[in-house]
């Protein structure tokens, strides 16, 4: 089985590069790609899909040229190839009402304020690759180090 990929997008290739390191842990389970533009991410989730593969994560900064992360993850939230792909927006700059457009028409799972703390990111990260996995119907097992055990124990636990 190919690795589920998580994508990150964001336009500062700091962002990118703190990224990589907070995500780190996760390399050895799933392909993370960085993209510097929505245009980038959608050539490569045509990728993904002519592939095969599974998109499990996306994590997308909100301020961006060209293309804005919400109106991306709209885009992506209406394609029906990817309704299980869980969604991450980052963003320093939101106000009030671009987050509840955000959360109402982008079906954004976890909303992160810039700066993060590394631990916080981590846990949304695993939280929902635990999600994803589940309703994927992927083998929890093969991944299990680095799922959210509390939340896998709790569906697993419902289901019996």
């Amino acid at each position: 089985m190919q690795k589920p990929i998580i994508i990150c997008v964001d336009d500062q290739r700091e962002v990118l590069a703190t990224l990589k390191k907070d995500l780190d842990e996760f390399v050895e389970f799933f392909k993370i790609e960085y993209c510097e533009s929505a245009e980038e991410a959608n050539e490569l989730i045509e990728e993904i899909d002519a592939s095969g593969n599974h998109l499990a994560l996306l994590i997308c900064d909100h301020i961006m040229p060209v293309s804005n992360g919400i109106d991306f993850l709209i885009e992506v939230d209406k394609d029906i190839r990817f309704t299980k792909t869980k969604k991450i927006l980052l963003t320093g700059l939101a106000t009030h009402q671009d987050t509840i457009v955000a959360i109402n028409n982008a079906s954004i799972d976890f909303y992160i304020e810039k700066p993060w703390e590394s631990n916080n990111l981590v846990g949304a990260v695993k939280n929902l690759i635990t999600k994803y996995i589940l309703s994927a119907g992927i083998e929890y097992k093969d991944f299990l180090s680095i799922l959210d055990r509390e939340f896998l124990y709790k569906e697993l636990h419902l289901k019996n």
